[in-house]
């Protein structure tokens, strides 16, 4: 490797700033470290920003996947198209509620949910053709942003509707983003009425961070009630309010609730990742755009797909390798990659070839062949706000040399 590249490089850091920190010491001295002021003040700029009508905090995303679908009132037998091509969690939440995750293949050039097999898989679940067996009622469709980039809600809208479904959006990679609908033409931020539901996340690795944490969004006031009394035990009375007012000091229990608040310790440090959020985001695109440009020349990978119609937060720089041509497979670029110090992931092993879902459910390669045939071929890159010019070269140069030193002659 030569020695200009050498420079290590993690997958990800959180830039975390002074104003942060300064709100995080102002809530540790203000004696209110729970639910509590700030996250009432997160919740509302967060809902202002995205244009939605409710905004609840939550402690993960996973958590506002599984409210969403608690408060659908999801019961046993009840089947839900997912996308194989996503993260643990948007079929595990599924589960939770003795519901049967139908797992949809993936397009090839966007990793998104791809509606005509999930047209095939909802004919198939009502005939017993999938492994799974037959399922009674196919209630809803959780489609998820792949990388940052959104696909266009407006025709999943149309298919949810077309098939008696509601809607909620895994938006876990996609703040700030928003998509421009190539069926209707208009242009929405990904949380302003794209879906039922929708579910952001705040991990260490988003484009903003509280550490742990996510935010539901809804338009809907029986909804965001129903997830708002769940979202803590199901009280009649949230803590906030049993304790900032005397007059409010009882409560009844609701409903069999969860312990999914997100605190005002968390909430302080999303008060002002949110309100640089776009500023965070453009400092991925810049890198996003030294990547397109610097791997463009490489004959041996796939890069991204980068619509100008779109908003994309970046939060994912995926490469597909072309192992037709290279002497190596992924997994040995990637020891390699971890060699010369620079950080990556794989995003994701599909649903369906994971031990949970081949093994218990009979899912196989065949039931989502396009996903089948991306896994092998797919990398991420590191990509995050305060990546400097000299990490994002030493990432382009080390892919450059690896690939080539491994090229099929």
């Amino acid at each position: 490797m030569s020695e200009q590249h050498l420079e290590a490089v993690p997958f990800f850091r959180p830039m975390i700033e002074d104003a942060e920190i300064a709100e995080v010491v102002d809530c540790l001295r203000s004696g209110w470290i729970t639910t509590g002021p700030k996250t009432k003040q997160f919740e509302k700029e967060f809902g202002e920003f995205v244009g939605a009508k409710h905004t609840i905090a939550v402690n993960s995303c996973t958590a506002g996947l599984h409210l969403a679908l608690a408060g659908l009132k999801v019961k046993a037998g009840d089947g839900i198209l997912v996308p194989t091509w996503t993260f643990a969690a948007t079929a595990e939440v599924v589960q939770y509620l003795g519901g049967i995750p139908i797992l949809v293949d993936c397009e090839d050039k966007t990793f998104f949910v791809d509606l005509k097999d999930a047209e095939r898989k909802i004919q198939d679940s009502k005939s017993g053709a999938l492994p799974i067996g037959k399922v009674e009622r196919v209630v809803g469709i959780m489609p998820v942003h792949v990388g940052g980039a959104m696909l266009d809600m407006d025709l999943v809208r149309e298919f949810a509707d077309r098939h008696g479904l509601w809607v909620v959006e895994d938006a876990a990679h996609s703040f700030p983003a928003r998509y421009h609908s190539r069926s209707s033409g208009r242009s929405l931020k990904c949380g302003e009425k794209t879906a039922d539901v929708t579910c952001f996340s705040f991990y260490a690795n988003k484009t903003i961070t509280t550490g742990e944490g996510g935010m539901i969004a809804t338009d809907s006031d029986e909804l965001a009630e129903q997830m708002r009394c769940l979202s803590l035990h199901g009280l009649s009375s949230l803590a906030w309010n049993r304790f900032s007012n005397p007059a409010n000091w009882d409560y009844q229990i609701l409903s069999a609730g969860f312990k999914y608040n997100l605190t005002d310790i968390a909430s302080a440090i999303g008060i002002h990742q949110l309100r640089k959020a776009e500023n965070l985001r453009q400092m991925r695109q810049e890198i996003a755009e030294t990547y397109l440009e610097g791997l463009a020349g490489i004959d041996l990978l796939e890069l991204p797909e980068n619509d100008p119609t779109i908003l994309h937060s970046w939060h994912l720089f995926p490469i597909r390798l072309k192992l037709e041509q290279l002497s190596i497979s992924r997994n040995d670029f990637c020891s390699q990659l971890r060699h010369a110090g620079i950080g990556f992931s794989v995003h994701w092993r599909p649903l369906h070839l994971h031990p949970l879902y081949s093994e218990n459910w009979g899912w196989r390669t065949e039931h989502a062949s396009t996903a089948s045939s991306l896994w092998p071929r797919v990398v991420s890159l590191p990509i995050f706000a305060g990546m400097t010019k000299k990490m994002v070269s030493t990432v382009i140069g080390s892919v450059s040399e690896l690939l080539s030193a491994a090229r099929i002659a």
